[in-house]
């Protein structure tokens, strides 16, 4: 056995808080997830430090939230800062990724670890191959092009995949996974960063798992009553351009639903393979099952991130301790993807200072140590940034674009169907957590977000350009309507 634990980090992408069968969804099937929450702690109020994929991945990666480590959206990664696998390294850690890490611009650095095997969303660029798309061409693949699911109008519409289970990206993170703890040195601890890029859209998972759940057997969305009023410019944004204003089809959301919880169930049935690998090497190893951030998934009208409302900003967060001694720990306060920096170091033994206050070692909370009453996350900044802090009974949003705040009462209310902010009777508890966010802001000097004791007011933005975003979609000439008209004057496509 080695002096410091294992540990293993396994995250997805755009993985909703509410999709794992032991923790209440009896829609889902999730084996390995549910084992983990059993031998255990789970953490049930966990939030992102920001609803997008670089932004949150930075801040857990450095422990700095979004505005000291200059990541707010998904632009550039804060390559300067240091990484929690730099620490791990300097602590005698062999450090190895595999799968999405987002680090843009530069995909292939290191930050930290030893070796990578390189692969990220989206079509094959010309002239750029990653290690999955290297795999593929060796396996016979090259012609497809798309190999997470075509995007552009099919982004939002359920597909089945162009790809077999055996060579799927998420078998591809797991069997790199397994190759890796085969060879490993086992005089040395190991610190992997198992990566899927699943479930984020496009929704796709091979046979036979894509049969694995019927939209009939689905729940609709929920669209409270005046949900309209609790969307933010942000909403509306990812509703024009990732969706493109489909309007509302309930079967087309359950359809969704229906090969969303396929991607992870698949996930499931893979991470067990990993945890398997492990052998008996799994008790001296510490895991950390999370994701970056979740997805609206038709909830109030709205799908993708970029979202302070639950579907989007809460994550699951599960810890399993070296030797598995919590059983079953449902922990309910307040916890962030800051603190995985500070658990890692700890179980590291590393004597680094830790980089934010805001992040806490999660065996430490759960042991009741260390206990913060709020965490924050952040989208974007300046005239579009979106702001939240989150404590156990109260959440608190404002928008810069909308020059508006939400107060959800989480004890009353913990589906988020009220805004609060316009009652008196809560004029107390608004009043109390906008202070407390802005003098957080004013305290780290963050004048882009606040001036002067308030939030710091601009124009209102005009809606993004699509084109710079490889996440949205795009529509080829001619657009419907003149096509229509072309129709009527005899034009053959």
């Amino acid at each position: 056995m080695t002096r410091q634990p294992n540990i293993l980090f396994v995250m997805t992408d755009q993985q909703r808080s509410d999709t794992i069968a032991a923790l209440g969804n009896r829609a889902i099937r999730t084996p390995t997830l549910d084992s983990l929450v059993e031998q255990g702690i789970a953490f049930t109020n966990c939030y992102t430090p920001a609803p997008v994929c670089v932004a949150a991945r930075s801040a857990a990666i450095t422990g700095l939230p979004p505005h000291i480590n200059g990541c707010t959206s998904n632009n550039e990664s804060p390559l300067g800062k240091r990484s929690i696998m730099q620490v791990l390294q300097s602590q005698g850690y062999r450090t190895h990724g595999i799968g999405k890490m987002h680090f843009n611009p530069q995909v292939d650095a290191l930050w930290g670890f030893d070796s990578r095997d390189i692969s990220e969303e989206g079509a094959r660029a010309p002239g750029i191959r990653n290690d999955f798309h290297r795999y593929l061409s060796e396996q016979g693949y090259d012609h497809v092009l798309e190999p997470q699911g075509i995007r552009s109008e099919l982004y939002y519409i359920p597909q089945p995949s162009q790809l077999p289970a055996r060579h799927h990206h998420t078998t591809w993170v797991a069997d790199r996974a397994i190759e890796f703890l085969d060879r490993r040195d086992r005089e040395r601890p190991f610190f992997l960063w198992a990566s899927f890029i699943k479930p984020h859209p496009p929704f796709e998972a091979p046979a036979p798992w894509n049969k694995l759940y019927r939209a009939a057997d689905m729940l609709p969305p929920r669209r409270p009553p005046g949900f309209e009023h609790l969307l933010t410019y942000w909403n509306h944004y990812q509703n024009r351009y990732k969706y493109r204003d489909k309007g509302y089809d309930e079967m087309l959301f359950r359809a969704i639903k229906a090969m969303y919880y396929a991607c992870i169930s698949f996930i499931d049935f893979n991470l067990g393979r990993i945890m398997a690998a492990l052998g008996d090497d799994i008790d001296n190893t510490l895991i950390l099952f999370t994701a970056d951030h979740g997805e609206m998934l038709g909830d109030y009208g709205s799908v993708g991130k970029r979202a302070m409302l639950n579907p989007s900003a809460k994550v699951p967060l599960i810890l399993r301790p070296p030797g598995a001694p919590a059983r079953g720990h449902l922990v309910d306060a307040p916890a962030s993807l800051l603190d995985i920096f500070p658990t890692f170091a700890a179980a590291a033994r590393a004597d680094h200072p830790p980089p934010s206050a805001e992040g806490v070692d999660l065996l430490a909370l759960a042991a009741g140590e260390n206990r913060r009453d709020v965490v924050y996350s952040q989208y974007s900044e300046g005239a579009a940034g979106l702001y939240m802090i989150a404590e156990r009974d109260f959440k608190y949003v404002y928008s810069a674009a909308d020059r508006r705040e939400w107060l959800f009462d989480l004890r009353i209310d913990p589906n988020e169907t009220r805004n609060f902010a316009g009652n008196p009777r809560y004029a107390t508890d608004l009043s109390r957590l906008r202070r407390r966010i802005i003098e957080r802001y004013e305290k780290d000097g963050y004048e882009r977000a606040v001036k002067s004791g308030a939030w710091r007011e601009y124009e209102p933005p005009a809606y993004p350009d699509p084109a710079g975003d490889d996440g949205l979609l795009f529509q080829d000439p001619p657009h419907l309507p003149e096509l229509l008209r072309a129709l009527g004057r005899g034009y053959a496509p």
